[in-house]
C-alpha cells in the first residue's frame, strides 16, 4: 500500500477511535430496560411478542460485532444481564431467528440537513455452500447461494444513509429507487459505476435533484439534446473520460468499496441465518453496527492547498 498523499489531522483521536472499537463497556439505560419487552399486541393471530423490536434489534448487532452463532448469543447476552445485574433476561436463539425476519432495523442516522455527496455500490454476501479451497480443488457439488447488498454511502461521514438486500439476480439499477426514495435529505450529487447508467436512473436523479455522475459504458451513444449525460459520453468519444471523472469527484465512489470491505471486515462476509427475510434483518444489523463504529471517530485529513 502507498504512503498517504495527505497528512492525517486528527491522527491522536482517531488512534483513542480505533481503541476503543474493541471496548466491552456495556451501558444499559431505563428506557432501554422498560423497552425491552413488548407491550402491546402485534394485532394478528396468536399469542403477543415477549420481547420488542429493540431487544431482538440489538441481539442481531451484538450478534454481528462478536460473530456469534444464535445459541451463543443467547448465552453472551444472558451472561451480560447477569454480571450487570439487570432484571432482563435474553431471547432465546429461535425466537431471534424467527423475529429477525420481521424486525425493523434503524440503522439510520438522525437526518442532519443535506448530503453533499452519495456514493453507491454492491456486494455479494455469502449465504451457504462450499469453501473456495474446496470448490478450486475438487469442484463443486452444490449451488453456493449470495445475497447483494446495496449501500449508498455519505462521502463525507463515510456512514451507510441507505441500504438494501436483495437476490443475487437483482440488477443494481433495479434498486437504485429503493435506496433514493426514502431519503428525506436533499442530494447534491451521486456517484455509481456504469451499472447505473440507464434512462430510469438518470430520470429518478434529475426528479430528486441530484447531479449524477456515472460514466457511460463503452458502447454509449448520445441521448436527446441537452441531456446533462451527454457531456460525460463526449468525454468518451474524445478519450478523456478520466478527466471528466476527476473534474466530477467521480473517485469518491471508491468509498462505497471502502465501505464493503469494512463490513466484510467489520461483521462478516457471510449471513448465517437460512430464510431470506431473516437474512436482511441480519444484513442491515450489521450495517447499523458498521454505523454506529464510524460515529466512535474517522481520520480527517488535510485539504491541498
Amino acid at each position: 500500500m502507498g504512503k498517504a498523499k495527505r497528512k492525517m489531522t486528527n491522527w491522536s483521536q482517531y488512534n483513542k477511535a480505533l481503541i476503543n472499537r474493541g471496548s466491552l463497556t456495556f451501558w444499559i439505560d431505563e428506557h432501554a430496560i422498560s423497552s425491552w419487552c413488548c407491550s402491546e399486541h402485534h394485532g394478528r393471530r396468536g399469542r403477543g411478542y415477549i420481547y420488542s423490536d429493540v431487544a431482538i434489534e440489538t441481539a442481531l448487532v451484538v450478534k454481528g460485532v462478536f460473530n456469534l452463532s444464535l445459541r451463543a448469543l443467547e448465552g453472551f447476552t444472558t451472561s451480560v444481564f447477569q454480571l450487570m445485574d439487570v432484571p432482563l433476561t435474553s431471547p432465546s436463539y429461535s425466537c431471534i431467528s424467527k423475529r429477525a425476519k420481521t424486525v425493523n432495523i434503524k440503522y439510520r442516522s438522525p437526518s442532519r440537513g443535506s448530503v453533499a455527496h452519495v456514493v453507491i455500490d454492491s456486494t455479494g454476501l455469502k449465504v451457504y455452500g462450499e469453501g473456495e479451497w474446496k470448490t478450486r480443488k475438487h469442484g463443486k457439488e452444490k449451488r453456493r447461494t449470495w445475497r447483494k447488498l446495496h449501500l449508498a454511502v455519505d462521502a463525507n461521514t463515510h456512514e451507510v444513509v441507505a441500504a438494501e438486500v436483495t437476490l443475487v439476480n437483482v440488477a443494481d439499477n433495479e434498486v437504485l429507487p429503493t435506496l433514493i426514495k426514502p431519503l428525506r435529505r436533499q442530494i447534491k450529487q451521486v456517484s455509481a459505476d456504469g451499472a447505473y447508467d440507464t434512462k430510469a436512473c438518470h430520470k429518478l436523479l434529475q426528479r430528486k435533484g441530484c447531479k449524477p455522475t456515472i460514466p457511460p459504458r463503452s458502447s454509449a451513444g448520445f441521448w436527446e439534446d441537452g441531456h446533462p449525460r451527454n457531456e460525460a459520453v463526449r468525454a468518451l468519444k474524445n478519450n478523456e473520460l478520466a478527466q471528466w471523472k476527476k473534474e466530477n469527484d467521480y473517485h469518491l465512489r471508491s468509498l462505497s468499496e471502502t465501505a464493503m470491505y469494512r463490513y466484510k471486515q467489520l461483521i462478516s462476509p457471510k449471513l448465517s441465518l437460512r430464510d431470506y427475510n431473516a437474512q436482511v434483518g441480519e444484513a442491515l444489523a450489521g450495517v447499523k453496527a458498521m454505523n454506529k463504529v464510524i460515529r466512535l471517530g474517522m481520520p480527517v485529513r488535510k485539504q491541498p492547498a
